[in-house]
């Protein structure tokens, strides 16, 4: 509906909507108890036989698309008004990130998992015009954002990425190399890089061959390894407190290690190269100085130029449902007599 939300943090100011049905309800439930205290419900209706419920539900209505309107408003949505066809030059880069449970071992800091999320992030700030899609992968592979040259929703999907999003367990890299030879467009020739992100536990055998085969497709795949070779436990934590580590079946602590031998062997199958994940400045560089020898091939790409601020209609519409409620009286009305709205009258 719209290309490009400025101040997301806003949306937070969503959670008072509920807090004020919440309060209405609340607020209702009292009065009723207040008012069978003092007198009946026929008695009630001799008192205040103007009270409208219609009335103060719809106040509260109001109230709440005004509160709805204004955060929206804060948020200041934008709509492209000029879309635009540019042509830039680049490789299409797919990143396959391990979340399986052994990348929550802390023998990198902080853990496997963030390690990995680091590296992906400063190699995309360090890209020009080349094209990236992400893929995660454990027991099986899945699609997290296709090919793309939107840098910032790449960081977006990659910053919500974590061990519990798959439930088969494992870490199958040949699924995500197969997974990542859909991404590249047959019809465009450009160089096609397969950068996997994991700590190369991988117990089938299947890997290298499924990487020999993309090879053949014209995919390099370039391994970075997370982890120690000397391994770690896998911690199991609530609420940022560890509570245990993963065992195996006898009751002993798993150690998970750094495979860098599978790793390598995948790489040296697609043409590709072993780059050890322990300096993230090292990574980038190597990535940054193997992407600079590659060479580019030109491809089309549609961006949005201009954008133009939408927050006024909202603006509007948020002061007009405050402005109503206001002047909207909680007491019936001819009209409103007339239609008996939850029988009201009876």
């Amino acid at each position: 509906m719209f290309d490009l939300l400025e101040e997301k943090i806003w949306f937070w100011g969503l959670l008072i909507v509920p807090v004020i049905v919440i309060l209405f309800l609340l607020l209702q439930l009292w009065k009723r108890n207040a008012q069978n205290k003092f007198a009946d419900k026929k008695m009630m209706n001799r008192l205040s036989p103007d009270k409208s419920l219609f009335k103060s539900v719809f106040k509260m209505i109001l109230l709440c698309l005004a509160f709805t309107c204004l955060v929206i408003a804060l948020v200041n949505p934008k709509n492209g008004t000029k879309l635009e066809t540019v042509k830039r030059e680049g490789v299409d880069i797919v990143f396959a990130v391990d979340v399986s449970k052994s990348m929550l071992a802390e023998d990198i800091a902080p853990n496997r998992i963030e390690k990995s999320k680091q590296l992906v992030t400063q190699i995309i700030n360090n890209l020009a015009s080349d094209r990236i899609g992400i893929i995660a992968y454990a027991g099986r592979a899945f699609p997290q954002l296709p090919i793309t040259t939107d840098y910032a929703s790449a960081k977006m999907f990659l910053q919500g990425m974590n061990t519990n999003m798959l439930s088969s367990q494992g870490t199958a890299i040949s699924e995500a190399i197969k997974l990542a030879t859909t991404y590249f467009n047959d019809d465009e020739q450009t160089n096609r890089v397969l950068i996997i992100i994991s700590d190369g536990e991988d117990h089938s055998e299947e890997a290298a061959l499924v990487a020999e085969q993309a090879s053949e497709e014209g995919v390099r795949i370039f391994t970075i390894g997370v982890g120690d070779v000397k391994g770690g436990p896998i911690p199991i934590k609530r609420n940022g407190v560890v509570l245990n580590y993963k065992k195996d079946q006898e009751g002993e602590t798993v150690i998970t290690r750094l495979d860098e031998e599978t790793l390598k062997a995948i790489a040296e199958e697609a043409n590709g190269a072993y780059i050890n994940g322990k300096s993230t400045k090292d990574v980038v560089e190597e990535i940054k100085d193997i992407l600079s020898k590659m060479n580019k091939t030109e491809f089309e790409a549609k961006q949005f130029a201009d954008f133009k601020d939408q927050f006024q209609w909202f603006l509007g519409f948020g002061i007009f449902f405050l402005l109503l409620d206001i002047f909207l009286l909680e007491r019936k009305t001819a009209w409103l007599k007339k239609l008996n709205l939850f029988n009201e009258n009876l």
